[in-house]
């Protein structure tokens, strides 16, 4: 990247778009963490860092996808982004991750509570970085 390039990357619609995905991330990442205080409360498995840090990169990667055409700081032409393709990813990734929580003793199963919280915590990220702020803030009061 030459020095000529870096104007275009601190232009003022990159600049706002840099300021809106600040902003989105610090509220998931609030929300997530307000899950996980619950979660730590009580003595659970997960707590604040986890919660805050799945709801904040599902948060990440979904708001990306909306500012496509400021991708590399706008000088190329707009990429086709599919927000679907990055939800499905999402779910896949925490689908992976939770799995990984769930522990079977004998005829015991543990972790399920906590494989589900992280599971809906990351919904909450997907909703608020797609924009949808009232809805996230309720799904993660609820």
């Amino acid at each position: 990247m030459s020095p000529a390039s870096l104007p275009h990357f601190w232009n003022n619609p990159v600049f706002q778009a840099d300021v809106s995905i600040v902003l989105t991330l610090l509220g998931a990442l609030g929300l997530g963490m307000l899950v996980g205080y619950e979660r730590s409360y009580h003595g659970r498995a997960a707590g604040m860092r986890t919660y805050g840090l799945v709801c904040m990169s599902s948060a990440a990667l979904v708001v990306v996808v909306g500012f496509s055409s400021m991708w590399y700081g706008g000088m190329h032409a707009a990429f086709p982004a599919d927000p679907t393709r990055i939800v499905q990813g999402v779910v896949t990734g925490i689908g992976f991750l939770c799995a990984g929580v769930i522990i079977k003793d004998g005829l015991s199963v543990r972790g399920l509570a906590t494989a589900a919280s992280i599971w809906a915590v990351s919904a909450v990220g997907v909703l608020f970085g797609a924009g949808f702020h009232a809805a996230a803030t309720i799904f993660a009061v609820l």
